[in-house]
C-alpha cells in the first residue's frame, strides 16, 4: 500500500509539469530569474502565440537564483528547457561549449521585434561570439542590462565623497557599507581601484583590468578585498536595498536595478537615496534570452523571445523589476522621460541622436560619459576556480578587529562564568559535606 501511495504521489508530481501524453510542441518550458517578468505577460503570450500560429501553448515556468545552477541543469542534466535567461558570462560559456541553438527571426504574421534591441547592446553581446561561429546576437537576445555602482544615503554622504571607489576603503564609512555578495563585481572593483593611476594616465583600460586573471592581478584583488573587509557591515544577495531604504546603512555597492527599486521605495518613507558610478569606471552587465541545445520547442521559444521585444511588453517587464530593457524604441524613451528631474543625460548611444539631452534617471540610462568608462566582465573560464578560492578566503579570513574583540569578550565572559559556576558548585558541596559531618557527630 505504501509503494502504491508513493507511486501515485510521484505521478501527480510529474503531471504538474506536463502530461506525458500531451504533445511537447504544445508546451513551452521557461527558466527565468524570480520576479523578472511583468504580471500577465505569460498569459498574453499564449494569446499572441495562438494568433500567430493557430496553436495552443501551455507554459511550464520555473525560476532560479544562481546562474551556475541553471547551467548545470542544462549541461549535465540535459534538461529540456526551451528558453532560459542567463547573464552574459554564462551566455559566453554556453556558446563556447556549443550549448545554444540559433533563434528564429522569421515569424508567420509578426514583425521581428528583436530589431528593436539597441545597436549598442547588440554590439556588446556580439563580443561574446565564439571563434568561427555565428555572431552571438544570433543565439542571445539581451533582455535587461545595467551597471554596478554605489547606492548612498544623501543624509549622511555627499556625492563628491564617492568620486572614487576608494570610498569603500575609507575608515569614515566603517560599518556603514553593504557589499553585493558577487565575486565578479568585487574582483573588478578591486582591480579598478588598485590601478586607478594607470586608468587616469591612460596606460590601462577598464576592460583590460576587469578581465585580467594574471597571478599579479589575483594577488592584488585578494590584498585589496581583505583590506576592505573591516569596513563591510555585510555581504548581501538581496537585503541591501531594503536596509538602505530603512536608513540602516550609508553605502551599498550594488546593481543599478536594485538601486532604482530602493530609491523609489525610500521616497515613500522619507529616506533620500541616490546612485553613482565612481570615476574609475565599473562593469556593465547583460541578461539575455537563449534557446538551450536540448530544447524541444524551438519554435515557441523564438516566438516568446520576439514577443518580449515588443515595446509595450518591454515596458511592462521594466515596471515589474526596476531594471532596464534592451529595447530602444521611441515608446520606451517617451515612457522613461521624467520632466521632474533637474539633470539631463546624453543617452544617444542607446536611443540615437534624439536622446542627446534628455531627462532620464541615471540608474536606468547612464550618461554617455559614464558608459565610456565602463566595460563588460567576461567569463573567467579556466580561472573561475582560482577566483572563487580568493573569494572564499576573503569572506572567511581576515576577521576585522571589532569582530575579533567581540569574540574575545564573549569567550572570556563565558570562561569567567564557567569558573564562577564551578567555584560556586564546589563551595556548595563543601558546605553540604560539613553539614553531613555535623549530623553524624550528633
Amino acid at each position: 500500500m505504501n509503494l502504491i501511495l508513493v507511486t501515485l504521489l510521484a505521478c501527480i508530481g510529474f503531471s504538474s509539469c506536463y502530461n506525458a501524453a500531451e504533445k511537447r510542441e504544445n508546451i513551452l518550458k521557461i527558466y527565468n530569474w524570480a520576479d523578472y517578468i511583468g504580471e500577465g505577460v505569460l498569459e498574453d503570450f499564449q494569446q499572441y502565440y495562438k494568433e500567430q500560429t493557430g496553436k495552443d501553448i501551455r507554459i511550464v515556468y520555473q525560476t532560479f537564483d544562481i546562474n551556475e545552477i541553471m547551467l548545470t541543469k542544462i549541461e549535465k542534466g540535459h534538461e529540456d528547457f526551451d528558453v532560459v535567461c542567463p547573464s552574459e558570462y554564462i551566455i559566453e560559456r554556453m556558446l563556447h561549449k556549443g550549448l545554444l541553438l540559433p533563434i528564429d527571426t522569421v515569424f508567420a504574421h509578426s514583425p521581428n521585434y528583436m530589431n528593436n534591441v539597441a545597436p549598442f547592446i547588440r554590439e556588446q553581446i556580439d563580443k561574446l561570439t565564439a571563434d568561427g561561429d555565428l555572431p552571438a546576437s544570433r543565439y542571445a537576445v539581451c533582455y535587461m542590462w545595467g551597471t554596478a555602482g554605489i547606492l548612498y544615503n544623501k543624509k549622511f554622504v555627499k556625492e563628491e565623497e564617492l568620486a572614487s571607489w576608494g570610498c569603500l576603503w575609507d575608515k569614515r564609512f566603517s560599518g556603514k557599507i553593504l557589499m553585493k555578495d558577487a565575486y565578479r563585481d568585487s574582483y573588478g572593483t578591486a582591480l579598478l581601484y588598485a590601478h586607478r593611476q594607470e586608468l587616469k594616465d591612460g596606460s590601462k583600460t577598464v576592460s583590460e583590468l576587469m578581465n585580467d586573471y594574471s597571478p599579479a592581478a589575483m594577488d592584488s584583488v585578494e590584498k585589496y578585498l581583505k583590506l576592505l573587509k573591516p569596513n563591510v557591515a555585510g555581504w548581501e544577495a538581496d537585503f541591501g536595498k531594503e536596509m538602505m531604504t530603512k536608513g540602516k546603512a550609508w553605502l551599498n555597492m550594488t546593481w543599478s536595478g536594485d538601486a532604482q527599486w530602493a530609491i523609489e521605495e525610500a521616497q515613500a518613507v522619507g529616506v533620500d537615496l541616490a546612485y553613482t558610478v565612481p570615476e574609475e569606471g565599473s562593469n556593465v552587465w547583460y541578461d539575455g534570452w537563449v534557446i538551450p541545445r536540448y530544447a524541444r520547442n524551438k519554435e515557441a521559444a523564438s516566438y516568446f523571445i520576439n514577443f518580449l521585444c515588443r515595446p509595450d511588453i518591454a515596458l511592462r517587464n521594466m515596471e515589474e523589476n526596476g531594471y532596464v530593457s534592451s529595447i530602444a524604441a521611441p515608446e520606451i524613451l517617451e515612457a522613461c522621460t521624467d520632466s521632474t528631474l533637474t539633470g539631463y543625460v546624453d543617452a544617444s548611444y542607446f536611443f540615437g541622436d534624439t536622446a542627446k539631452h534628455v531627462k532620464l534617471r541615471n540608474t536606468q540610462y547612464p550618461d554617455r560619459s559614464v558608459i565610456a568608462r565602463c566595460a563588460m566582465i567576461r567569463d573567467f573560464g579556466e580561472h573561475t576556480a582560482q577566483v572563487l578560492e580568493i573569494w572564499s578566503r576573503v569572506k572567511g579570513d581576515n576577521l576585522n578587529s571589532g569582530i575579533v574583540v567581540l569574540i574575545l569578550v564573549v569567550v572570556g565572559g563565558l570562561s569567567l562564568w564557567q569558573i564562577h559556576r564551578r567555584w560556586t558548585a564546589y563551595k556548595r558541596k563543601r558546605l553540604q559535606h560539613r553539614k553531613r559531618r555535623r549530623v553524624i557527630r550528633r
